[in-house]
């Protein structure tokens, strides 16, 4: 495997590629044009230049998070060929430099779902958290403005305020779309890319939904092994794989997460590493990446990757805010690297003990 972090480029972080390629056994990054549209081209030129950037920070693109898809194409509107041919532009572009590895999600109006980004923990960090109760109290329109608050600023990926602008408008545009409905639109779109996916040996990895179950209705399809293997037959190419993300499955505690992973080989072509802590079934929190800090058994989760003899790009997702750190919640630098160094101890440690 390979340990990188995820970083949303100058301008747009507060994290340094100099402060990266620092964290002892990161090599590469994620990383994405966060200024971009979806359903916009990615110029050549552009992706050019931040490969150029992150190479001259002695690290590399390990792959991109996300080219984002279009509602067109969420949707099946008539509209949806035009903004699959930009995708396959865009994929065209990223594999003429060489870039390999594509993430992107299939939700519908929310890309993730939380109620809290700065819920304070009894050792005084804060992390993002979730509970349905609040969600159950709130209508959609009303979601953003209730933690915009806490972003530090930030622009919250899949929380951009234009888009937000127009959640009564998304929320109509989805209306006709259910589980099945959405199921085919995805199959549509992976058939019509994977030729190109196949020209350049670019890896599609499918997120999970996040939170693993309906969220105001709307509906969800990529939360369980089920799923996941449905949307693997149906377009029955290695190209057409998932980002194994602990903490979007494992919000469903019925997820048994190594065994996921083990029922998964040869697919998982990225996997994001992260700890919860569970208050209750639908009320949880992120937590250190250390197993006992929260209800993941990390070691189990990285031992089920060896074992299937993973060698893709991990990266260790949201990390807490601690050091009075500011920065946009889950993605502050300090706690990160600190999961980025415990998830390679325990890479080292399999290793060895499998190895002696």
């Amino acid at each position: 495997m390979e340990m990188t972090l995820r970083w949303f480029g100058t301008g747009h972080d507060t994290v340094t590629l100099k402060q990266i390629r620092q964290i002892p056994g990161v090599t590469g990054v994620i990383t994405t044009l966060y200024d971009t549209e979806p359903g916009e081209v990615w110029p050549a030129e552009r992706i050019r230049a931040v490969k150029d950037e992150v190479a001259g920070a002695g690290l590399h693109i390990s792959g991109i998070e996300s080219v984002n898809v279009h509602d067109s194409i969420k949707i099946g509107t008539a509209d949806r060929d035009i903004y699959i041919e930009n995708y396959i532009k865009t994929l065209e572009n990223l594999g003429r430099e060489d870039i390999h590895l594509v993430c992107y999600n299939f939700m519908p109006v929310f890309d993730w779902t939380r109620t809290e980004l700065a819920r304070r923990r009894p050792d005084g960090s804060t992390v993002l958290a979730y509970t349905q109760k609040a969600i159950d109290a709130l209508d959609p329109e009303s979601m953003f403005a209730s933690i915009k608050n806490d972003a530090n600023g930030a622009v919250l990926p899949g929380w951009e305020p234009e888009r937000m602008a127009r959640i009564r408008e998304l929320f109509e545009m989805y209306s006709e779309v259910d589980d099945e409905k959405l199921f085919c639109n995805l199959k549509y779109f992976l058939e019509a890319i994977m030729p190109v996916c196949n020209k350049y040996d670019i890896k599609m990895a499918i997120h999970p939904d996040d939170p693993a179950w309906s969220v105001f209705g709307l509906p969800r399809i990529i939360i369980n092994l089920d799923n996941i293997k449905r949307m693997m037959k149906m377009v029955d190419d290695p190209h057409n794989g998932v980002t194994f993300c602990a903490g979007s499955y494992g919000t469903n505690r019925a997820n048994d997460l190594p065994s996921m992973i083990r029922a998964l080989k040869g697919r998982i072509h990225f996997a994001h590493v992260r700890n919860l802590k569970f208050n209750s079934d639908d009320d949880f929190e992120e937590a250190a990446h250390l197993s006992s800090d929260g209800s993941f058994d990390m070691y189990e989760i990285m031992r089920a990757l060896y074992d299937i003899g993973f060698t893709g790009p991990i990266r260790p997702d949201h990390g807490r805010m601690i050091w009075d750190e500011v920065a946009m919640p889950g993605y502050g630098l300090y706690d990160r690297a600190l999961g980025a160094a415990y998830l390679n101890g325990l890479w080292e440690a399999i290793c060895k003990s499998q190895n002696s």
